[in-house]
């Protein structure tokens, strides 16, 4: 072997891998009431399956516009389906500058054909089993065009995310993930086409290892259901508690209903979950698959999680085809009566991909294929059975006026005084967000 096989073989060439959490900018002003934006873990977390000798960097489009000269041989991009023409802008303009582009995430697991189209290669599904295979090929020059992710990773060994590539400054010392996927399929969620339903954990010591090593107080569990395997959940809330530090989850309505659950979650440092309610009405959640969500169990639900400290934001869906103009009163009348402390209000979006979309779509309301539309609070882009689009859009946003009023505010801090010292000041921070967009 030559003196410069032996040394290419020793030390492989470096490598410039440019990551991209992409959001255009009109999501930034969709999003810019929203006072939390979480870090999104994903292009930190496969950053670390990346060898040694390529230079990695990420560009979080929340907080830095991308940088077009920096030099980069694969330029990989992950984003959400309202983001997708501006990532497909981004890719256009790295490949016409000589760069290999990568595009994953779940737009691209949606409608892969088309994002087919802006890229060299593309990851349907998930990446993690085939994104250290690909980097290899593409030093070989010999990389497929399309990765499938055909069977369902694992995720023993997995290792922790790039904290250092982490760039958010919001009001966590970051991100992470125990588990993966979702136990249910309801009809207007893409986790069922991401991840067919398969739902997965991390080991309980490496999530806690990772969960001690971020040097701040306050983590988000970046889970889709941190309630999707009660005992399992038990055994992690046990591994984080001796660190002592604060986190907030998604979990479904189930997990109010094991007093465990909630007093050991309560006890490793729970502040906060996330309860995807959706509506009121249980025609209306019985319409999209989510039958197992027992409307008449809600107020006692919510009051489980309050007796043991645990603040409530729940998260509700604006546009079922059993929404009349009734609906926008009557969920803030019931989340003031219960004393949520938040929420996250939507409007109903049906995403491509999903059995939602193509039911509407056989039904002809759809509107628009126009993505940036489909960002689900400054937009509708279905026709909904018993209102119009505009008096759906006037209601979503007269429910979020509305809930972060003083004087709801008032009502239902009152109510429920849970984690009083930060949901008040959260949610005076919201009703100025609003003020200031308005």
């Amino acid at each position: 072997m030559s003196g410069s096989h032996w040394a290419h073989h020793m030390f492989p060439a470096s490598r410039n891998l440019l990551l991209i959490t992409a959001c255009s900018a009109e999501i930034l002003r969709v999003r810019r009431t929203r006072v939390l934006n979480f870090q999104q873990v994903t292009m930190p977390y496969l950053a670390a399956f990346v060898p040694p000798h390529w230079n990695v960097q990420h560009v979080d489009e929340a907080v830095t516009p991308v940088d077009f000269e920096v030099p980069a041989d694969v330029v990989a991009i992950t984003f959400h389906t309202p983001s997708a023409q501006h990532a497909y802008d981004i890719a256009d303009r790295f490949r016409r500058r000589g760069a290999t582009v990568v595009l994953g995430g779940p737009h691209v697991t949606l409608l892969p054909e088309e994002a087919q189209e802006h890229a060299d290669a593309i990851f349907v599904g998930e990446a993690e089993s085939h994104w250290p295979r690909f980097l290899a090929e593409f030093e070989t020059q010999c990389y497929r065009k399309r990765y499938c992710c055909d069977e369902t990773p694992s995720l023993d060994h997995v290792p922790s995310s790039r904290h250092d590539l982490l760039y958010r400054r919001d009001h966590t010392a970051g991100a992470l993930f125990a588990t993966r996927g979702c136990v249910h399929r309801c009809e207007f969620c893409t986790l069922a086409v991401m991840y067919k339903s398969n739902f997965r954990k991390r080991g309980v010591e490496a999530v806690a290892a990772e969960y001690g090593s971020f040097p701040g107080k306050v983590v988000i569990l970046w889970d889709d259901n941190i309630a999707g395997d009660i005992p399992y959940a038990k055994g992690l809330f046990r591994a984080l508690a001796p660190h002592r530090k604060w986190w907030s989850a998604q979990a479904s309505i189930h997990a109010a209903a094991d007093d465990e659950f909630l007093e050991l979650a309560a006890r490793s440092g729970c502040k906060q979950l996330f309860i995807g309610l959706e509506s009121i009405s249980q025609a209306s959640v019985n319409g999209v698959s989510k039958g197992f969500n027992r409307v008449e169990e809600y107020a006692s639900a919510i009051a489980r999680i309050h007796s043991h400290g645990i603040a409530v934001q729940a998260g509700i869906v604006f546009g079922f085809d059993h929404d009349t103009l009734s609906v926008f009163d009557d969920t803030v009348d019931f989340l003031e009566q219960t004393g949520v402390q938040n929420a996250t209000f939507n409007i109903l979006t049906p995403f491509p991909g999903t059995r939602l979309h193509q039911q509407l779509e056989a039904e002809g309301r759809i509107l628009t294929r126009d993505w940036s539309r489909y960002n689900g609070r400054g937009d509708v882009v279905f026709a909904p059975r018993l209102m119009s689009a505009a008096e759906l859009l006037s209601g979503y946003r007269y429910a979020t006026a509305r809930f972060y009023s003083a004087r709801s505010i008032c009502t239902r801090l009152a109510h429920s005084p849970v984690q009083l010292f930060w949901t008040l000041p959260l949610n005076v921070s919201y009703a100025l967000a609003l003020r200031y967009r308005a």
